[in-house]
């Protein structure tokens, strides 16, 4: 992508003080793009913010309503919508409890509709309306069943919006990542090491040689 190509392009992406989405955040504005990113933690986004003057922050969660409405009225038009936060947690389904599903469906699920209705109503001719959902929403992984469901979900919600909008100059797209180098899997190797009592290392070469390639995606690359 090089500088200069979306030049004055409003882009909008939850999500964005770490990981996939910080290194979308860069790639945007290296590109010449505005950029304002979201999240729950305001020093992750502040930090993520002085890497480059085209990039805002916003503390906003994805999964209260009255903020994302507020969110987009406060930006107005916006040309790039990218829905990317997200959480994990992994349990057997037999002692996964309603909280932990709940959750799982709130973050990754509902705040991406919420996300891309917001961000809908705010396109301008031409916009993009993005999800990153994961691997997980096209086959199942044990132990994060509910995790599954709502990136199944997402998968079923960028479809359906596709269809809607098939008749204007916008398009919806979906992510699908595999096991991706970010703290989300760092979060996940320490989960795992917590309840098997593998080691560190033991937990992240199963990460890797689930992904097809071996190993573990780079978000910047």
């Amino acid at each position: 992508m090089s500088v200069g190509h979306l030049n004055a392009k409003r882009v909008v992406i939850t999500g964005g003080g770490s990981g996939i989405g910080a290194d979308m955040a860069l790639a945007f504005a290296e590109a010449g793009a505005e950029i304002t990113i979201t999240g729950r933690r305001a020093a992750a986004l502040e930090t993520m913010a002085e890497r480059h003057p085209g990039i805002s922050p916003a503390v906003v969660d994805v999964t209260d309503e009255d903020a994302m409405v507020a969110l987009f009225e406060r930006l107005g038009e916006v040309d790039i919508i990218i829905a990317n936060a997200g959480a994990a947690e992994s349990a057997p389904l037999s002692r996964t409890s309603l909280a932990q599903w709940q959750r799982m469906l709130d973050v990754n699920l509902t705040g991406v509709f919420l996300t891309l209705r917001e961000g809908l109503r705010h396109l301008n001719d031409g916009g993009r309306l993005i999800a990153v959902s994961s691997t997980a929403g096209l086959k199942g992984y044990a132990y994060v069943a509910p995790y599954c469901a709502a990136k199944h979900g997402v998968i079923g919600l960028v479809r359906a919006l596709a269809r809607e909008t098939a008749g204007r100059d916008i398009t919806v797209n979906a992510l699908c990542p595999g096991f991706t180098d970010t703290p989300l899997l760092e979060a996940s190797i320490a989960r795992v090491v917590d309840k098997t009592g593998q080691s560190a290392e033991q937990a992240r070469t199963h990460f890797q040689q689930t992904n097809p390639g071996g190993r573990l995606i780079r978000p910047a690359r």
